[in-house]
């Protein structure tokens, strides 16, 4: 089992910039990898980044050199580094760990971007 937290979030103008963070506990030594996914009202929940146990990347095309991910591992918490945010960021995100095959979800968080 993995448990996330997650923080960040809010309402921000387009332009602006927010940080989510994702801790994990519990069986955390088994993490293959740790990333962010967003839903927004009447859409499918899409995968924004990732990170792999080896440091290795990956961005949905319409958040590419304006969203940067990372980790810490000693504590196994990941960031999300949101800057030029526009109001198609608007959604609910949610933190994402790949163990062993399982998947497991944060609560989620809202972030709104005005115009």
């Amino acid at each position: 089992q993995v448990q996330l937290v997650e923080s960040g979030g809010g309402l921000v103008q387009a332009g602006g910039s927010l940080r989510l963070s994702c801790a994990a506990s519990g069986n955390i030594f088994r993490i293959y990898a740790m990333g962010w996914y967003r839903q927004a009202p009447g859409k499918q929940r899409e995968l924004v980044a990732q990170i792999t146990r080896g440091g290795s990347t990956k961005y949905v095309d319409s958040v590419k050199g304006r969203f940067t991910i990372s980790r810490n591992s000693a504590n196994y918490t990941a960031y999300l580094q949101m800057n030029s945010l526009k109001p198609e960021d608007t959604a609910v995100y949610y933190c994402n760990v790949e163990v062993a095959g399982s998947d497991y979800w944060g609560q989620g968080t809202q972030v709104t971007v005005s115009s």
